[in-house]
Order: structure tokens, then C-alpha cells, then sequence
């Protein structure tokens, strides 16, 4: 049409079809990954058999001797070196359980070795070691089971030479030694553990580096959406890797090959730090961490070594990976391994030094936070404060709780008095009724002070750095409406080990994909949890309102350790009255040349008081004192305790004696008891031994504020009485000025209180009522206990009731109830002539052997009272809880932690149930329950087996609940005791110098001695010249409340502190007297400069 046309073809495309293609089936094709990097039947074939490129095998190259230590032992370098070795092999097996064996190895790497691009040591027995130098120096953790089997040969050891090192063999694996492969089993004592693997081995780096490059590219394309270009390029590249490796014959070459085709997905920059170079901003903060519980599943001599391990594992990443930062709690870990590991220790300090290893935590373990006290809160911060502040230059700002089994309420307070504005952790996420909502929030205390919260969003403090972690921490971030950053918390962990080599590989190839490719959310390193923190902070200046949560982060799990290893809490309860008072009268008698003319030769006990601190904070770890270690660690703990006490009582009687006590049995001088609260008592206490008899009674009212308190002999025609009466067969009747009781069986089946004659107990109902559940949580047994055990509720028998005390200052009653055929349980029912009104109350005393199966002992008391919340005792407050099951988030508090006291009332009228060292409690409607004991048979096969002690009284009150309940417990948890002294006048006024008054809601909790005062201090800060005394005070009910301290004292000033006793605003004094005012459950610390 219209002249010639030049036909041309330009395209590319083959006119005629070469053949059939057919569409990949992406299911086959993922199937088909596993085939190359697997340890299954095409091992020998595929990528894992190329990872080595030669081994030195057999005594020509590595020679084994061995000294195994008797007994149980864990002896130093010095010690075992120093034994007879003996030679051995591999193939040898060694045990048992917890015992330990030094091998000596001498290797020479052969000479078709020593020119290879890698050498390692591999050593597996399938349990932890510990790499020595011949000198003595600690090196490097070793897991074993195939994890963290290799140590890297120094090049020098490349001269065809022998060379000698040592590895430390601990029989037991990263969790101990469990029974039948279940973790959570008592520990089996006869492991034994073969050596299967000592060998020099040449690594293939290119294959190594390979073998993560296919693993994270083929999570690509199994995790990202299936219809995203993103998943289906990663499986291409990962088949054309195989392919490659298949034509190219396994040769090296096609390795080299299959990491250029990688490129394409990775980029060029995964082998290096320099991956974390690019200017893309990262929402995913990724921070190495070592977990290592310091008692569990082994005991805590097992645990020091694991803290040389894994710490000294993460140094030599540091040394190969400059973007690795890592961080760990605990000042008693750090504390032990300055003590047993210097050279180990001077490493991490100087790591600390270069910004690569992070203390973190501000406190001395990671400890429950549910059953110790406030004071033991307090001394958690201050004594890790303390280390690390003196140790390396700089207090913690971040709280570190990843794993304990909730979070009281008060915390955020004390974190702010403690310097720490931020709190991490995760364990919410194991919830098993409700999904947490939160993700980074506000959390807020009792008295309104906040601190930062984040947890997760990958659910765990053990991530394994998988393409997966890095996905979820954005995935199931809840709060991204605010910030959408996260933390990355990973490594090996609750047994140590921490990062490993290939997890800091993983996260090089995650950030890389992200950089190239997309879609996953943007990891980096080099940073740390500080970092982190300090941005959302920076932002919350900037004008962003983080979600809010107030009150107790309670967790709906791990109920039963609450109630599990009863006398290992009753230990902790004791343990923190002892210590107040040891300090309170310590604190006086050292100053009492500054009151009084003369010298004194006393001298503040500052190390032993130390001493009983840190023990007591080691046992308040967050498995011990909630019960769920093995029964080794209770072991432990009981022998800790027994010198706590035996140092308390010591300290105790040489404070008394400072202040011219002696004991009553001395005979010198005039009875006197010692009110170390805060408030006036009068109570009836039984006289010792020695001042009763038949003309005498036994019983003494004793009375007086702060200091001094006189005892009064009582006659036996008192003006006040108790009586006890069988008003028919099985029934007794105790009465006295203000309550009257029924008791049938050992049950309380009626209860009144005669100054405004009202019956407490519901018709037909009854009171001390003991009731036994069946206990078999879904796992977890020393920690579960699950919502369906209600429905098993089973009536102890009525036993057979006799009076065992007839008056007239105390009246009692006793039942012995059989429990089953090998367990009972004898319950005295008593009652005191009355004291003071409102401060009376029915007592009960059991005496229990306990040798259950999967149970659950509690106590019962229905009250005629109504209201939908109960009250209970928290640290310096309360929390109130529901009585129903509204919501799932009501029903998931069906067992609940308390202190010393729980409380049920409406207008006009309540009931407390005070307790001695128990934790577990429950209030349903009307219902209140204290729980009592456990029976669970794992991890401690004879978890609370044996005989037990427990006291717990019912409190009614006419009016709201008030000071009378708080102060009622105090005193019922510390009773008064006898002494004598000869002139009790001389030191009424010292041990009443200091005093408070105002409103009966202020609690003064605590009187000490300053950390630094220069006749106290232990030199690990500058002194503090002069002496001081620290009062601490708390609002205890809930209400700006105005107080005044009055003191005696010479002091200088005043001033208020924070928890660290960092001076702060300075008080006047007018006249001895320093006015306060606390804000609503506010802790509040103030120094007295003498």
C-alpha cells in the first residue's frame, strides 16, 4: 500500500516454542528447601555435608585425660589441675548428675589442616563445659546436643606443635537434669553423659555463611504472604540455589555460586556490620540478652558457673561482631563472678567500658514481686543500685522483670525513687484467659507515679533471631498508634548460653532483605535497651500520650506460687521482721553516745546487716520464693536462711545488750518488752517459762508506745477475762467482752460481736472451715493452679473438739482432723481476755503433716457482708480486687496474692483475715479464703511435704476498713517478747527519739542507719561525714494524710531522700518536729542529720 515496507523483527522472543513450562507449584517447591540444608536422609548429599572441609580425629591429634571430681565437688582451676588426670577417650561416658570432670587436652592440628581459612575446636557430651586456657584462664562456654559445641583455635596454635587446654565438664544440660525428658521433672540423679565429638575441624565459611543465607531467604518465601512478589522471588532464589548446587556438583564453586544468586535477595553487605550502615530507619531494636535463672531446674553453685559461660561467650562475640551489644541483670550474678571468675569479670568490665555490655535491671536478682515486702523491694534497688553504680560508674534506668510471675503495684513508684523511669518485660504475654492489650504503655502506681513500660512483641526474652521474631515484633505490636518501634530481645536463655554466632547472622540477613527487598520490618544492632528507652521518652516530651494502665499488672498464670514451699515463704516473712528490728535498735545503739555522755563501744553491724540482706534478696528470686525450683534449691535456700538467723538473732542480742537489755531468764532487772512499731500496743503475751507456775499465770499484758514497753503480771481475778463453756455435747462456746463464738468440729458456726450484737457468719454457714482441692494444673505444677480446681471442692471432716485452755486471759479449744490416711491437721481456736477495743481478735494455730498428692489445702470464712470488691494488703498499700466473675479479667483473679491481711467490708461493718507468712488468698461473693498448702510433684517431687506451723485470725471491725487492720497485722506478725533491764527509764528516751504522729494512716516502716555515714560505710562510696538515720514512711489506706516526726535527737537538718538516699529537698524543723504531708499510698524517706 503505497511503496515497499521493510519487515524487521525486533523482538527478542523465539518465534517457535521451545517446549512445554509448566507453573510451579509452590507447595512442592517449599517442601522442597528443607532437602538442602536438613539433618535428614539427604544429609550426606546436600549442603550440611559440605560445611566441613577436614577433621582431626583420634589421639594423634587430640589427646584426652581426665580428673573427675568426688563428691559432688566443684573445685577451682588451681584445685583440679593439680589432681591426677587420667587418660580417656571419646566415646566415654561420664556421671553422674551434677558431678563434675576436668579434661586435659592435648591437641596438635595436623598439617593438612594448617592452611585451612578456619579452625575449631568441637566438643559435644551432650552437657555444659567451660573452655580453660593452660594457664587458668576462663575462655568460653560449651552447651552441647549439637548447640555451642565449637571454641575457634587461636592462629598460633597453627605451627604443628602440641598445645594444651582444659574444658570443664558440668553433668547436667542448659536445663538441668530432668527425669524422662519432661523440663519441668524432679531431676534424675544418675545422668550419665557420653563424650561423642572431640575433634579439630576446618570450617567451610562459604558454606557456613550459605547455609544462613538459604535459611532466612526461605523463611522469605515461607512467611511473607503467599501472593506477594516478595515470597515468590525468595523462592526462586532459593531453588535457583539448589540448582546450582546440584549442576555444580557440591563443589565449592557452586557454593560460591549459590551466595552470588543470594546477593540478588540479600544484597552485598551481610557479611559485615556494614549491613547496618544504610540511612533506612529502623523500627526494630535488636538486643542480645543472656537469661540465666539463678536458681531453678540447678542450684545456685551450678549457676555461677553458668553466669562464666555464657557472659564470657558473649565477650567473644563482641571481639567477631562490632555491632553486638548485650545486656544482663543482676548485681549478685555480676557479684559472683567478680568473686570466682576476676579475669572473667575484668573482661565484661571492660566491655561495659566500651558500651558493649550492658547492667541492666537496678536491682539484686530478678525477684518475685508479688510476696516481698516493701522494705525487700526497696533493698532490691538499693543493693543493686549500689553495685552497679560502685562497680561500673553508672546506675541502671531501665527495670528489667522479663520473667516473674506478675507485678505489684507499687513499682512504678519505687522504680522512680530508685532512678529508674523505665520497665521491660514480656511474661503478660503468657496470659491464658486474657490478651494483655499493651504493647509500650504508661504504667502507673498506687500513688499516681508512672514509669515506662514496654514488653515484646515477639512474646518472648528468648527470641532465637528468627525471620519470624523480626516479623511478629511489628505483627503483634498492640500500640503502634503511638510508637511503632520495638524491642528485639534475644538468645538463649533461662539456663544462659545467650546469643549464639548464627543468631547475629540471621539478624545481618533480616535487616539485608529489608534493605533490598522490603516488606519486613527494618531490624538494627548496635544499640541498646537505653537507646531504645531514650527515644519513646524523647518522643513523650515531644507531645505523645502513651495508653495508660493503672494498679497491678497481674498475671493470669502461676497462681499457685502463691501458696507452694510454705515454709520457704515463712523463712522470707521471718526473715523481714528480724531484719527491721535488728536495724531499728542497731540504729540506736549506735548513736547513743550522741543522745547520752560517754562513749559507746557499739559499732552498726553494716556487713552482717549486708550480709542478711543480700542473702535474704537471693532467696527472693522469682523461682525460689515462689516455690517453683527443685528440691536441691530448697535445700540451699533453707541453709541460707538458718544463717540469716542465726546471724539475726546474734546481731539482735548484742543490740539489745548495747541498750542494757539481758534476758528474762537472767533475772537482772525489771521485765520490759521492746515495741519496735510505730504505734502504742497493749497485748497479752505469755510469760516465760521461768515466771509461771501454778500461784503465777502465765500470761502478762504488756503495753507502751515506740521503745519501752512495761509488762504487767496479770492476777489470776482479772478485770477483764476470756471464757470458754460446752453449752452442748461438741459444742463450745469462747467469749469475752467483745466477741462470742461457737465452735462444732473445729468449724466457727457462729460469731458475734457483742458491741453492736451482730452475727457475722451466714446462717447454716461455717467459719474456719478447711477445704481440700483436687490440684492438677494443665502443666505447670509447683506453679499452675487452674480455675476448674474449684469444682472439686471437698469438706474436711469434723474431728473431735477439747478445751486445752481455760482462762481466764485466754481460752482454747483444739481439733485434730484427719486429712487422709497419712495427713492431719490440729487446729487451736483461741481467744484473749479482751484489750483495748478494736484490737481483738479469734485466733487460730494449726500444727500440720502434710503428705498430699496433687492437693490443695485451704480455709474457709463466709461473712454476712456485701460488696463486689475485697480488699488486700500489697506493699505500702492496698489493692482491691473483685468478689465475682463479671468479665473474664474478674474471673481470672480467682486466686490472688496478699500480705498480711484481706479484707471484706461494706458500710458499717467488716471482717479481715490477718495471716503469719501465708501469700494465697481468695474472696468469691461472701466467700474468703486463705490458702494453706500444696501438694505438686514437679519440679520438687516433695514440694511442702513434712510438718507445718500457721497462724491466722479473723479481725472483725465495726466501721470501714482503717488503721486498726493495718496495725492489727503488723502486730500479729511481730510479736512482742520479754527482756529485763535494770534501769528501763535510762532508755525510754533513746528508744523513743524517734516517733510519728498525725494520722494513724502513716506507717513509719523502717528505721536505719545512712548507707555512708562515715562510722558505717564499707568504702564503696565517698563518706558521709557525721551520722544519720534514715526514716522511712508510707500512707498506708489511701489519702493525703499530714503527719509530724518528733525526735529527741541532736540533729542538724533534715532533708528528704530517695530510695538510693540521694539527698533532696531539706525540711524544716521546728522544736524537734518535722512536718509531712504524703500524697495518697506515697513512700516517702527522710535523713536525720545527728
Amino acid at each position: 500500500m503505497g511503496g515497499e515496507t521493510e519487515i524487521r523483527n525486533s523482538t527478542p522472543l523465539s518465534k517457535l516454542s521451545a517446549g512445554p513450562v509448566g507453573q510451579q507449584i509452590h507447595s512442592i517447591y517449599k517442601g522442597r528447601l528443607g532437602q538442602f540444608t536438613d539433618g535428614g536422609q539427604y544429609k550426606h548429599t546436600n549442603l550440611i555435608s559440605k560445611l566441613y572441609e577436614g577433621r582431626g580425629v583420634g589421639e594423634d591429634y587430640v589427646k584426652l585425660s581426665v580428673y573427675s571430681v568426688p563428691h559432688l565437688a566443684r573445685p577451682t582451676f588451681k584445685e583440679a589441675t593439680s589432681k591426677e588426670f587420667k587418660p580417656t577417650h571419646v566415646g566415654e561416658s561420664f556421671g553422674p548428675s551434677w558431678s563434675t570432670h576436668w579434661f586435659r587436652i592435648q591437641l596438635r592440628i595436623p598439617k593438612d589442616l594448617l592452611e585451612k581459612e578456619h579452625l575449631e575446636f568441637h566438643w559435644d557430651a551432650n552437657n555444659e563445659g567451660l573452655v580453660w586456657t593452660e594457664n587458668g584462664e576462663p575462655l568460653q562456654g560449651l552447651t552441647g546436643g549439637g548447640e555451642r559445641v565449637e571454641w575457634v583455635l587461636p592462629d598460633a596454635w597453627r605451627d604443628g606443635k602440641e598445645h594444651v587446654f582444659y574444658i570443664e565438664m558440668a553433668c547436667n544440660g542448659m536445663f538441668g537434669n530432668p527425669t524422662g525428658g519432661d523440663t519441668i521433672q524432679p531431676p534424675d540423679p544418675n545422668r550419665s553423659f557420653q563424650l561423642a565429638v572431640a575433634d579439630i575441624v576446618a570450617v567451610n565459611l562459604a558454606a557456613r555463611a550459605l547455609f544462613v543465607d538459604f535459611w532466612i531467604i526461605g523463611d522469605a518465601a515461607r512467611e511473607f504472604p503467599e501472593d506477594s512478589w516478595e515470597s515468590h522471588e525468595a523462592l526462586q532464589v532459593t531453588n535457583a540455589i539448589m540448582d546450582v548446587f546440584i549442576k555444580g556438583h557440591r563443589s565449592q564453586e557452586s557454593i560460591l555460586e549459590g551466595r552470588k544468586i543470594a546477593r540478588k535477595y540479600l544484597g552485598d553487605h551481610v557479611d559485615s556490620a556494614k549491613v547496618y550502615e544504610s540511612d533506612n530507619q529502623a523500627i526494630v531494636y535488636a538486643v542480645g540478652h543472656c537469661h540465666i535463672d539463678t536458681c531453678w531446674l540447678w542450684p545456685w553453685a551450678e549457676t555461677k558457673r553458668k553466669i562464666a559461660r555464657s557472659w564470657l561467650n558473649q565477650c567473644d562475640l563482641m571481639d567477631r561482631y562490632p555491632e553486638h551489644r548485650f545486656c544482663c541483670s543482676s548485681a549478685q550474678q555480676y557479684k559472683w563472678l567478680e568473686q570466682l571468675y576476676p579475669s572473667a569479670y575484668d573482661r565484661v568490665k571492660a566491655k561495659v567500658k566500651a558500651g558493649k555490655f550492658q547492667p541492666i535491671g537496678g536491682s539484686w536478682v530478678e525477684h518475685d514481686t508479688n510476696m516481698p515486702s516493701g522494705e525487700s523491694l526497696v533493698r532490691q534497688f538499693l543493693y543493686g543500685q549500689r553495685y552497679f553504680e560502685s562497680h561500673f560508674g553508672e546506675r541502671c534506668k531501665t527495670f528489667w522483670l522479663p520473667d516473674t510471675f506478675g507485678y505489684s503495684s507499687q513499682l512504678p513508684q519505687l522504680c522512680r525513687l530508685a532512678g529508674m523511669s523505665r520497665f521491660f518485660t514480656q511474661k503478660l504475654s503468657w496470659n491464658n484467659i486474657n490478651n494483655f492489650p499493651h504493647t509500650t504503655f504508661s504504667w502507673v502506681s498506687l500513688d499516681g507515679s508512672q514509669v515506662l513500660c514496654h514488653m515484646a512483641p515477639s512474646n518472648t526474652y528468648t527470641a532465637e533471631a528468627h525471620f519470624g521474631d523480626v516479623k511478629r515484633s511489628v505483627t503483634q505490636h498492640k500500640s503502634m498508634d503511638q510508637d511503632a518501634t520495638s524491642l528485639l530481645i534475644f538468645g538463649k536463655g533461662d539456663g544462659g548460653g545467650g546469643p549464639t554466632r548464627e543468631q547475629i547472622e540471621k539478624l545481618r540477613r533480616c535487616r539485608a532483605i529489608s534493605d533490598k527487598v522490603g516488606l519486613l520490618p527494618r531490624v538494627t544492632m548496635n544499640v541498646s535497651v537505653e537507646d531504645f528507652f531514650d527515644r519513646l521518652e524523647k518522643k513523650a516530651e515531644e507531645g505523645t500520650k502513651y495508653v495508660t494502665w493503672y494498679g497491678e499488672l497481674y498475671f493470669e498464670l502461676h497462681r499457685g506460687t502463691y501458696t507452694t514451699q510454705a515454709n520457704n515463704k515463712r523463712n522470707n516473712r521471718k526473715a523481714e521482721i528480724l531484719l527491721h528490728d535488728i536495724e531499728y535498735l542497731a540504729t540506736l545503739a549506735s548513736i547513743k553516745d550522741a543522745v547520752e555522755t560517754g562513749r559507746s563501744s557499739y559499732k552498726y553491724p553494716k556487713k552482717d546487716i549486708d550480709d542478711m540482706w543480700e542473702n535474704v534478696l537471693l532467696c527472693q528470686f522469682h523461682d525460689c520464693l515462689p516455690g517453683s525450683c527443685i528440691e536441691m534449691c530448697y535445700d540451699d535456700s533453707g541453709e541460707l536462711y538458718e544463717t540469716v538467723f542465726q546471724t539475726g538473732h546474734r546481731l539482735l542480742e548484742e543490740a539489745l545488750a548495747a541498750l542494757g537489755f539481758s534476758t528474762f531468764d537472767s533475772g537482772k532487772g525489771t521485765p520490759v518488752a521492746v515495741n519496735t512499731l510505730g504505734w502504742k500496743r497493749s497485748e497479752l503475751v505469755k510469760m516465760p517459762e521461768s515466771a509461771a507456775s501454778k500461784e503465777k499465770p502465765q500470761y502478762g499484758r504488756v503495753g507502751g508506745n515506740t521503745g519501752i514497753a512495761s509488762v504487767e503480771q496479770l492476777s489470776m481475778s482479772p478485770n477483764t477475762y476470756a471464757t470458754v463453756k460446752e453449752i452442748k455435747k461438741g459444742v463450745f462456746q469462747l467469749a469475752n467482752t467483745h466477741f462470742k463464738l461457737n465452735v462444732e468440729g473445729g468449724s466457727i458456726t457462729s460469731l458475734t460481736d457483742l458491741s453492736i450484737n451482730r452475727e457475722i457468719i451466714p446462717e447454716g454457714s461455717k467459719a474456719n472451715q478447711l477445704v481440700i482441692y483436687d490440684d492438677r494444673p494443665l502443666y505447670w505444677q509447683a506453679w499452675d493452679v487452674e480455675v476448674y480446681h474449684l469444682e472439686s471442692r471437698e469438706e474436711l471432716p469434723a474431728g473431735k473438739t477439747e478445751i486445752v485452755e481455760n482462762g481466764p486471759h485466754r481460752v482454747s479449744v483444739v481439733t485434730e482432723t484427719k486429712i487422709s490416711e497419712k495427713s492431719w491437721i490440729k487446729t487451736t481456736i483461741s481467744l484473749n481476755a479482751s484489750a483495748e477495743a478494736g484490737t481483738s481478735y479469734v485466733e487460730m494455730q494449726s500444727e500440720v503433716e502434710w503428705r498430699e498428692n496433687m492437693k490443695f489445702l485451704k480455709v474457709e470464712f463466709p461473712v454476712d457482708i456485701t460488696n463486689t470488691e475485697a480488699s488486700y494488703e500489697t506493699q505500702y498499700g492496698i489493692i482491691r480486687r473483685p468478689t465475682h466473675y463479671n468479665t473474664s479479667w474478674d474471673m481470672a483473679k480467682f486466686e490472688v496474692c496478699c500480705h498480711k491481711w484481706a479484707d471484706l467490708s461494706e458500710n458499717g461493718y467488716g471482717v479481715s483475715i490477718l495471716n503469719d507468712s501465708k501469700y494465697g488468698f481468695a474472696t468469691c461473693g461472701n466467700m474468703m479464703r486463705l490458702s494453706l498448702l500444696r501438694a505438686p510433684k514437679a519440679p520438687d517431687a516433695h514440694a511442702d511435704m513434712g510438718r507445718h506451723h500457721i497462724r491466722y485470725a479473723i479481725f472483725p471491725h465495726v466501721g470501714p476498713l482503717d488503721h486498726r487492720t493495718v496495725r492489727t497485722a503488723y502486730a500479729f506478725n511481730n510479736p512482742l517478747t520479754i527482756h529485763r533491764h535494770t534501769s528501763p527509764q535510762s532508755v525510754t528516751s533513746l528508744l523513743s527519739s524517734v516517733t510519728l504522729h498525725g494520722l494513724p494512716s502513716l506507717i513509719l516502716d523502717t528505721i536505719k542507719r545512712g548507707e555512708d555515714d562515715e562510722d558505717v560505710s564499707r568504702g564503696e562510696f565517698p563518706k558521709r561525714s557525721g551520722k544519720s538515720v534514715i526514716v522511712r514512711i508510707y500512707e498506708s489506706l489511701g489519702g493525703k494524710s499530714r503527719g509530724t516526726i518528733k525526735t529527741s535527737l541532736p540533729i542538724k537538718k533534715v532533708t528528704k531522700c530517695n530510695l538510693l538516699e540521694d539527698d533532696e529537698d531539706e525540711i524544716k524543723i521546728r522544736e524537734g518536729e518535722i512536718r509531712i504531708e504524703l500524697r495518697a499510698f506515697e513512700v516517702a524517706t527522710f535523713r536525720l542529720w545527728l
